[in-house]
């Protein structure tokens, strides 16, 4: 018997890729870079304007939180090849609901809170029965939603309320135990000390003389994190992840091989509406009321940060990161611009000029798994 280990053949047919080639194939990559640039650019240029101060700090962050909370919905919605653009009329309309059910009707908050949610689960489900049932296009089904939702918002308030603002939801909120949930503050101690140990700034005068300047962390930024998380964990972790991207990825082969693809995209559909209204009770609670015009193109702003995520358009392939860092890069730049002392509309700008680059990248990227040339 020979001590000689057989040597191993490699065939020739078999490609190997390059760890370069791995990493440009990863969904996060386009939003790690452009949140390293983003970044980069205000430390050079608005560094001195207080951007990252702790009041800086959290201003940026809580917009990034409002655009990672519809992101996750529509990046999960998107990895499943449907597309949702009444998210941001769903927020308007969900925000509007809640205040005519708590100001008008005059039921507790928590309980129109709920029956809002249900309300919009029901919707998102109708939004993914018609999808799956019809075999129409999800742009064409959720664009009728826009406009139907949007209505809705707009004619209700008028016929009930005579206007199209309803304010008073803050008072009636006041003491109510799901209304903390989404209009509260955490760690409210914690930045108490570190303003008493001059880590954060404090107001020098007036009545809260000493009290620091941010005092927590709004739950609106909580919701963003645990979403995020929740999303990332459901993608990557779990069989029903898996399914998702079965469904994005090639239907009918997914159902060939037992994957419930009709459950999963209207489930899909679903989760995008809770978020959308997730987005619009915690608006509602910091505001202390609804507006009939709430969440304006916001179905665009979540489908753009998750492109820039590295989702692709086609379906099937994208990341929960990658969403939150587009998210992110979307609230650095909007205040960014406002510390930087740049005119603010310029910020629409950059949104047309980043899409097409994330676009392009994102379609090269396909062809590189595709092998389409």
């Amino acid at each position: 018997m020979s001590d000689t280990a057989p040597e191993i053949q490699t065939d020739e047919r078999v490609k190997t890729r390059s760890r370069f080639r791995e990493a440009l194939i990863r969904p996060e990559l386009g939003g790690i870079i452009g949140t390293a640039i983003v970044f980069l650019m205000f430390l050079l240029f608005a560094f001195d304007s207080g951007m990252f101060s702790s009041q800086g700090v959290m201003n940026w962050s809580q917009v990034s939180a409002q655009f990672m909370i519809i992101a996750v919905g529509a990046c999960l919605l998107m990895i499943a090849g449907e597309f949702d653009l009444s998210v941001g009329s769903m927020i308007g309309f969900s925000g509007m609901m809640i205040a005519i059910f708590t100001v008008t009707l005059g039921w507790p908050v928590w309980m129109a809170i709920l029956v809002t949610f249900a309300l919009a689960l029901a919707i998102g489900a109708l939004n993914g029965i018609i999808v799956v049932r019809t075999g129409l296009p999800s742009f064409i089904v959720t664009l009728a939603f826009l406009f139907i939702l949007r209505g809705f918002a707009i004619f209700l308030p008028q016929v009930i309320e005579r206007k199209t603002i309803i304010g008073g939801v803050d008072v009636a909120a006041e003491g109510d135990w799901l209304a903390a949930l989404f209009g509260g503050k955490i760690l409210g101690g914690l930045f108490t000390w570190m303003g008493d140990n001059g880590l954060i700034a404090v107001f020098a005068r007036g009545s809260r003389a000493g009290d620091p300047v941010v005092d927590g962390i709004p739950m609106l930024i909580v919701w963003a994190l645990g979403l995020v998380i929740f999303g990332h964990v459901l993608l990557t972790r779990t069989q029903f992840g898996n399914w998702i991207f079965a469904a994005g990825g090639d239907a009918e082969a997914a159902r060939n091989s037992g994957v419930p693809v009709n459950r999963v995209k209207i489930m899909m559909f679903m989760f995008t509406a809770f978020c959308a209204t997730v987005f619009a009770t915690c608006q509602v609670m910091e505001f202390g009321g609804a507006g009939s015009d709430r969440g304006v193109l916001k179905e665009f702003e979540a489908i753009i940060a998750v492109v820039i995520g590295g989702a692709l358009l086609t379906g099937g392939y994208g990341s929960v990161v990658g969403a939150a860092l587009g998210a992110l890069i979307f609230g650095v730049v909007q205040q960014g611009l406002f510390f930087a002392g740049v005119e603010n509309s310029l910020f629409r700008v950059f949104l047309g000029v980043i899409l097409l680059a994330a676009v392009i990248l994102n379609t090269y990227v396909r062809r590189m798994i595709t092998g389409e040339r």
